[in-house]
């Protein structure tokens, strides 16, 4: 496997990452500076209501996605298991 292949591979597999976490990352933020928001106007300061909403929708986010999530690591498996025979070069 020669650097430029391993760096390129560690790209990919970084991109992954990151595609894959974002819509859940950007959900619980967004659902956490709502919370936030509503908290400090209302004067309200219970942890629970930060807690409860950002894991509901975050579950309700994963139950939306996983179909993509889970096509997107598989063709990114596939085009690994693909690529072996260069890594061997």
């Amino acid at each position: 496997m020669n650097p430029e292949f391993a760096a390129e591979l560690l790209k990919t597999l970084m991109y992954q990452a990151v595609t894959l976490a974002a819509p859940i990352l950007m959900t619980a933020m967004v659902i956490g500076l709502a919370i936030s928001l509503f908290q400090s106007v209302t004067s309200i300061q219970e942890q629970t209501l930060t807690f409860v909403p950002k894991a509901l929708a975050i579950v309700g986010m994963l139950i939306l996605i996983l179909p993509w999530m889970l096509r997107s690591m598989i063709e990114f498996a596939t085009a690994v298991i693909q690529k072996m025979p260069e890594m061997i070069q």
